[in-house]
């Protein structure tokens, strides 16, 4: 396991488990290339659209505190998540994970014929008013809570955490009163595009996370 240290405290440079069995199935030239920190929630988001959307791409590992050259050339700001888009010439880029999302939805539609999102459009529309709602508020919320030091922040920062929770769950509820459910939220359903976005950056970092820093 590939380790470093950034202020003292330990960082993964690298996947472990069977999350490093499917970077090792991605380490061949392709028309996609993702760069990628391995603890990086948004490009979780990333990582898990490609893989359900069965897109071809390579996966290029990179230290987000260490940036490589290579990464530096064609974002000078060295954020990941990024694409490059090696069928151009010269590579052309992308980043910020959202807008990755909706890059390989219109790129699935016409390949692999995979979607993230449920073919009725009003069910589509109720799931984006979910990612709206966890990029705008439960998102923002989470960091705000992580991040808080004096103990009266905390204490306001983790009610703000649940109360958008509540909220995403309210929206949840009634996509399941008014279409049946979407994505993981059906017993037995799919993967879905609010599933993508909140996973990595809400839910499960914060089982994972907030057990550590706030010891719950």
């Amino acid at each position: 396991m590939s380790s470093t240290t950034d202020s003292g405290k330990v960082y993964h440079r690298e996947c472990t488990g069977p999350a490093l069995e499917t970077v090792q199935q991605h380490a061949h030239d392709q028309d996609i290339t993702l760069f990628a920190g391995c603890f990086c929630p948004f490009v979780q988001r990333v990582w898990a659209a490609l893989e359900y959307l069965q897109i071809p791409y390579k996966r290029h590992e990179v230290d987000p505190y260490q940036k490589p050259q290579e990464l530096l050339n064609v974002l000078p700001k060295g954020l990941v998540p990024a694409l490059m888009l090696n069928a151009f010439n010269p590579p052309r880029t992308l980043n910020e994970s959202t807008v990755i999302l909706d890059f390989l939805e219109d790129i699935a539609s016409k390949s692999t014929h995979r979607s993230l999102f449920p073919p009725d459009p009003y069910a589509k529309a109720l799931v984006r008013l979910q990612s709206d709602h966890i990029n705008r508020t439960l998102v923002p919320a989470f960091y705000r809570y992580l991040q808080a030091q004096d103990p009266e922040a905390q204490i306001s920062g983790g009610k703000e955490f649940h109360v958008a929770i509540q909220s995403l769950v309210e929206l949840f509820e009634r996509a399941e009163r008014e279409v049946g459910g979407t994505g993981l939220w059906i017993e037995g359903g799919n993967l879905g595009w609010a599933d993508v976005v909140v996973g990595p950056c809400g839910i499960f970092r914060a089982t994972n996370v907030l057990k550590h820093y706030r010891e719950l």
